[in-house]
């Protein structure tokens, strides 16, 4: 079989039930892909990085894509090429340097301002070539835009593009774009961005991206919850006592300090990441898998949050953050978050979702704990080695887990806490897990909108942080300090258990070795 035959099928092979294309005008006209902010740490370490692996894989092929990167640095072809050329290959795959050489060569570099028409115009010029080169016809050509940017120049580039770079979209074509976070700084901001964007792009068009929607294990949650018939009478109120979704760094701001100092964890890390986790934990089943009817039952979730209360937030700044000197020397930026959300309505009254994160901690990872009441009439009396608990560890060592109480192997009769595991390293030895960049950006060429953030879901999310976020500004609300390499404020853990959590001792669940 030639290369080119098994792209092909490859490619058609990750077409799943949930891509949502125009049957009636086939894709069938060459893509261009254009990274705006080429030049920056994001479009290295990320964007230029998950293109090469979905080049690797077929989903690229070079006969009909070609990238384009746009930004204000003044720099040549093959200057960008060698600035991204290291962040290609990494630990996940053994890329030969001719596959790097071969893909570099799809990459041209286009120097421009962010609001003027010359760039853009330049930009466009370019990008004509290419789909001429391709003999595609006209109007059946598609134009993805990625912005590597900050939201500040959004309006401006979104103006540009509009007026110079779209692509005629009656054949089939189309133009996308694709922005990253932070969408705002609060619910004002954030709608006067989607206005901005939306008055000159139709949703459609708008790719609002999450990269933790893009994990692995994220992705598998509508299938754990959905496809297991065990699951389904016990996710509800009647069951479970609380849920905990918790993002642990066991680093600071680390140079970045000026920059996170501008949003803080709950604007960097819980409003978009946990927040979008906790719709898919906590939503009803949808109709079918098309983006629509999926984005509709996390916007209801999202609707029933109750406000969040002062005495359910616990604030943490580590000490030391203040010394880097981007970072202001009264910073009331926390740097560290637990806040309970409350979910009104009949699957969840009365069970507290405890979204926790923080930096300089003593450990790095992110979870998703589901903790189950405890068993009435306890006839082994062991309560006191912990609750039944479902884990889906999303990174580092990807797994899912059950802990649950098992007899002792002897002869006594004495139980123990234990665990079903689905360790990922161990159980799928030989399959690369995708990034989720790579992920994304493959849904964003199908027309796939399931993992990407909707206009009110984000209107929704910015609703329920922003009465406290203001509070953080204004200086009412204060983060206490707590040691780095610690588990944070001694008070986070006390709030976590008046809300119902019984943290295990003496269990420590150890990855399991090949």
């Amino acid at each position: 079989m030639g290369s080119g035959e098994w792209c092909l099928q490859k490619r058609d092979s990750f077409r799943s039930e949930s891509f949502s294309g125009n049957d009636n005008a086939p894709e069938t006209g060459c893509l261009s892909i254009i990274v705006l902010g080429a030049s920056g740490d994001l479009a290295k370490k990320k964007t230029f990085p998950a293109l090469f692996h979905l080049y690797c894989q077929g989903f690229l092929p070079p006969n009909e894509v070609h990238i384009f990167g746009y930004a204000r640095t003044k720099i040549s072809d093959d200057e960008l090429r060698n600035r991204i050329r290291g962040y290609l290959v990494s630990d996940r795959s053994a890329s030969p340097s001719e596959d790097v050489s071969k893909f570099l060569q799809l990459i041209k570099y286009v120097s421009g301002s962010y609001d003027s028409a010359e760039g853009f115009q330049l930009l466009d010029k370019e990008i004509a070539k290419h789909e001429i080169s391709k003999s595609s016809q006209e109007g059946s050509s598609r134009r993805l835009f990625y912005f590597a940017l900050p939201p500040s120049v959004y309006p401006s580039v979104c103006r540009m593009i509009k007026k110079y770079c779209m692509n005629k979209s009656d054949l089939g074509g189309w133009t996308r774009i694709v922005v990253e976070k932070p969408f705002g700084r609060d619910l004002e901001s954030a709608e006067q961005l989607s206005s901005q964007i939306g008055e000159l792009f139709d949703e459609p068009q708008i790719y609002r991206i999450d990269h933790y929607l893009g994990k692995e294990l994220v992705q598998n949650l509508l299938v754990l919850r959905f496809a297991n018939r065990f699951f389904l009478p016990l996710w509800n109120r009647d069951n479970i006592d609380n849920v905990q979704i918790v993002f642990r760094e066991d680093f600071g701001t680390e140079g970045r300090g000026g920059y996170f100092d501008e949003y803080g964890i709950i604007r960097d890390i819980i409003q978009n990441h946990l927040l979008q986790v906790l719709c898919l934990v906590a939503m009803e089943k949808p109709v079918s898998l098309k983006p629509e009817h999926i984005r509709d039952e996390k916007v209801k979730v999202l609707q029933s949050v109750l406000p969040i209360k002062d005495e359910e937030v616990v604030l943490g700044q580590y000490e030391g953050y203040r010394d880097d000197p981007t970072v202001p020397d009264q910073s009331n930026t926390p740097t560290f978050a637990t806040a309970i959300l409350r979910i009104h309505n009949e699957r969840w009254e009365g069970v507290p979702f405890i979204l926790k994160a923080g930096k300089a901690l003593n450990s790095r990872k992110a979870e998703i704990r589901v903790q189950f009441k405890e068993v009435p009439g306890d006839i082994f009396k062991c309560q006191k080695q912990g609750r039944n608990e479902f884990v889906i560890r999303l990174q580092p060592s990807e797994a899912i887990y059950m802990k649950l109480t098992v007899k002792q192997p002897g002869l006594e009769m004495s139980t123990v806490q234990s665990e079903l595991d689905l360790s990922y390293r161990q159980r799928y030895q030989h399959v690369t897990i995708p990034e989720a960049y790579e992920r994304l950006i493959l849904d964003t060429i199908r027309g796939d909108q399931q993992h990407f953030v909707r206009r009110d879901e984000l209107k929704a999310a910015w609703e329920i942080f922003t009465p406290l976020l203001h509070r953080i500004d204004n200086g009412e609300t204060k983060p206490i300090t707590y040691k780095p390499g610690s588990r944070g404020p001694a008070e986070a853990d006390e709030l976590s258990a008046k809300a119902g959590y019984v943290q295990t001792h003496g269990y420590i669940w150890i990855p399991p070795t090949l």
